[in-house]
């Protein structure tokens, strides 16, 4: 069996990008600005592979690389993948329009009710969802799960207050 082995492209750094790496590390404010300036200045004026300068740095080799690719493209949409409602199922002015009535009817009720709330958005969607959507929804609009009192309706004040009275805890201690 004959093994062939093969090296890893070298990076290509060009002029440009090293002088912008250069003064991002001098006028670095953040530990993070640092690192950006250096996952370039590392492997481009002294030879470091991915791996030692993510090691150098203290980050992991494809950190290192996401923050090279982000040397290289600053473009604004390139900054951050991350984050957001990428499983929405409608747009926020799109929940704003759909909770529209709902929200003229709750102002005499003071309250919105869920479950019909919850039919009426998966008749509008087409599909199934689970009913904690309907409770985020609202959060994201504004509104919140009233929690109930913490006293029980049919609870007796005069009882709780002999009990109180009578308990062991206020017997005399000897």
């Amino acid at each position: 069996m004959v093994y062939e082995w093969r090296m890893s492209r070298t990076a290509k750094f060009t002029p440009e990008l090293i002088e912008s790496a250069q003064s991002i590390l001098r006028s670095a404010k953040t530990v993070a600005e640092m690192r950006e300036a250096q996952s370039i200045l590392l492997p481009a004026l002294f030879g470091l592979t991915k791996a030692q300068t993510a090691e150098a740095i203290g980050l992991s080799t494809s950190r290192v690389g996401g923050l090279q690719a982000q040397m290289r493209n600053p473009s604004p949409e390139n900054k951050s993948t991350h984050g957001g409602r990428r499983r929405q199922r409608m747009t926020l002015e799109d929940e704003t329009t759909f909770l529209v009535p709902w929200v003229e009817e709750a102002k005499t009720a003071g309250m919105i009710i869920v479950p019909p709330l919850h039919e009426a958005l998966v008749k509008h969607l087409g599909k199934k969802i689970h009913h904690s959507q309907v409770y985020r929804m609202l959060a994201r609009h504004g509104w919140r799960k009233v929690a109930p009192d913490s006293i029980h309706p049919k609870a007796n004040e005069a009882a709780q207050e002999a009990w109180k009275k009578n308990s062991r805890k206020w017997w005399p201690t000897s």
